[in-house]
């Protein structure tokens, strides 16, 4: 019997609830995103050493998402393929969460119980370690999650499936920065950084916990649809097949990894453009500034981010809707150069903080994009039971990219020094990003729909 049949259509309600374990997960992702930095550079990390510690999230998505994927698919369990990988990686995730902002109390920690003496440093390297486990136990739960999507919705409905898992990372994320700078203009409080991350650890452990009680998998022990020990697929044979998939697998590949290099050129260095270039804090921690001021950056880039991920949700479900209607390339295209045209003002406006804050807006209909379709275009090609392997590998060709982000834009951010060193041209990776996603719209123009 045809998968698609025994499938029963989702109504808005059902992809809702479907959605709102990636909105726990984008909780943690947005709260990484956004105070990672101020966490390490008040550590000690120059913008160099900064972007060596984001590696942590292309190697572990590089290597991570592709292992569970094929592990995934070949899970036999009572609790489904997926749901034991989501539940695990969202729990150890919200531990490491709660602790990354106390790296240096735990370096003390790990120092007295060692009966040593822990190097100056030591709270930065406890921090990297924090990240790494952050970032990898996220991809355990990412790369299984995106595979529910074949596994449990109707071909037909996987352009408005991508588009709620947007409109679950763009309400997510909102949600996530708004709360600090709500706070601090409606009560007069400064929630810590410490409180932050423990708000999306948990809400990313609350959130996945009822996806996994509430999903039904399409496969489980008891499902003939399983594959049995004789059909499983090594990591190695699922990348063979998956490059067999269709010639227009290639070119979705090509896509991606140049839309990556840009989408990363915002997402790593936004927080660090924002308190460094637009507020003018200096990068050297031996400089003395007001904490007010360090709280009023860091809160205005909360709301950067916040608006761009407004924006990502609100036209999440439109985006998915005029897809459907005129295709996933063209409102894709449509989207990526308005993301070029607003990195191109971020870069040019760094100055004039409202200008910085409409070009983050305009940003947001490219990233709302970039959530959904180019999945959609590539479930087209998925071979039932193959679903996890497949979105593991396709992984690569969004954490790759990053490598390229955190070593060569790092360094270029990091020798363009002002100001006796004291601060650099963050805006450079905005001219970058633009750059690479012009070559993704000439990417996404070959692709035949």
């Amino acid at each position: 019997m045809d998968d698609n049949s025994v499938m029963k259509k989702f109504t808005t309600v059902n992809f809702l609830n479907f959605a709102l374990g990636f909105l726990g997960l984008q909780f943690a992702w947005q709260m990484r995103i956004a105070l990672a930095e101020p966490v390490t550079s008040s550590l000690g990390a120059s913008p160099l050493l900064y972007s060596l510690i984001w590696l942590a999230g292309p190697f572990s998505g590089m290597v991570v998402q592709p292992i569970i994927g094929v592990l995934s698919d070949n899970t036999k369990s009572r609790f489904g393929r997926r749901r034991p990988y989501l539940l695990l990686g969202a729990l150890i995730t919200a531990v490491a969460l709660w602790l990354f902002p106390h790296s240096a109390g735990l370096s003390d920690i790990i120092g007295k119980v060692l009966h040593i003496n822990m190097p100056v440093w030591g709270g930065l390297f406890v921090a990297a370690i924090m990240i790494w486990i952050i970032d990898a136990c996220i991809n355990i739960a990412q790369g299984p999650y995106r595979s529910l999507i074949p596994d449990v919705v109707p071909s037909e409905q996987h352009a408005q499936a991508n588009s709620y898992i947007s409109l679950a990372i763009g309400l997510g994320s909102v949600v996530a920065m708004s709360v600090a700078p709500f706070l601090k203009f409606v009560f007069n409080y400064q929630m810590s950084i410490p409180a932050q991350f423990l708000m999306s650890g948990l809400a990313f452990a609350l959130a996945m916990t009822w996806t996994c009680l509430t999903i039904k998998e399409k496969s489980s022990l008891n499902s003939e649809e399983v594959k049995d020990d004789n059909q499983k697929q090594s990591f190695w044979e699922s990348l063979k097949d998956f490059f067999l998939l269709s010639p227009e697998v290639k070119k979705i590949c090509t896509m991606q990894f140049f839309t990556w290099i840009g989408m990363m050129c915002l997402l790593i260095y936004f927080t660090a453009f924002a308190i460094h270039t637009v507020y003018g804090i200096p990068d050297d921690t031996d400089f003395v500034v007001a904490q007010s001021l360090k709280d009023a950056a860091q809160n205005y880039a909360l709301i950067g981010l916040a608006i761009f991920n407004l924006v990502c949700f609100l036209i999440a479900v439109p985006i998915g809707t005029l897809a459907n209607k005129f295709g996933n390339k063209k409102v894709h295209i449509i989207s990526l150069l308005s993301m070029i045209l607003a990195y191109l003002g971020l870069a040019i406006f760094c100055h004039h903080s409202i200008a910085v804050l409409c070009f983050m807006a305009l940003s947001g209909i490219g990233w709302s994009s970039v959530c959904a379709l180019p999945f959609a275009m590539l479930s087209k090609y998925i071979k039932p039971g193959t679903e996890g392997s497949v979105m593991g590998i396709f992984n690569i060709f969004i954490a790759g990219p990053q490598v390229f982000v955190c070593t060569l834009v790092g360094w270029i951010i990091n020798m363009a020094a002002i100001n006796g060193g004291m601060n650099h041209h963050y805006e450079y990776s905005f001219y970058i990003g633009a750059l690479c996603l012009l070559l993704a719209v000439a990417a996404t123009a070959t692709i035949k729909e």
